[in-house]
């Protein structure tokens, strides 16, 4: 199953990038149904790796979340489909929450950015969006946003989009 939800870094706000990719992190850390941790725990109950058959990620232009699950049962397949609408509609995004993901999230930028292919990388991603609407808008955002990132931009940005 998979819920694609149309919005990534091109539709962040000025002085946000990342944004969208600190919420799709956030959808893990709970929702009104399932709080804290407990999406996953259900999941991973009926056989779902958390990484393998759990997992998302967010683009330019999207955010995509993907639960790989069995399809034995109609009670497993609806459980998916209600974590779906969960992330959908439901999303707590705790202050706590936000505090504790900012580390996940900036250790994800430091393995993807801060190495050489990822600056060469980088270099590269700008001359080949050099006079696009791409340029500057890498979807892993920018330490500084990541680093002051509040529950009040996560919630405008899941209530907006």
């Amino acid at each position: 199953l998979r819920m694609v939800v149309q919005a990534g870094s091109l539709n962040e706000e000025p002085g946000t990038g990342g944004v969208a990719h600190f919420l799709e992190h956030m959808m893990f850390n709970g929702t009104e149904r399932f709080p804290g941790n407990d999406i996953v725990q259900v999941l991973e109950g009926f056989g779902s790796g958390f990484g393998p058959d759990v997992n998302a990620y967010t683009s330019y232009e999207e955010t995509v979340y993907e639960l790989q699950v069995p399809t034995r049962s109609s009670e497993t397949v609806q459980l998916a489909l209600d974590v779906l609408f969960q992330w959908a509609t439901a999303a707590t995004i705790a202050t706590d929450d936000v505090i504790a993901e900012r580390g996940v999230v900036r250790e994800e930028y430091r393995r993807v950015v801060e190495p050489l292919s990822g600056r060469i990388g980088g270099q590269v991603r700008d001359v080949l969006f050099s006079g696009s609407v791409y340029l500057g808008r890498a979807p892993i955002g920018t330490a500084g946003v990541i680093d002051s990132m509040t529950d009040v931009e996560l919630r405008a940005f899941y209530e907006r989009w």
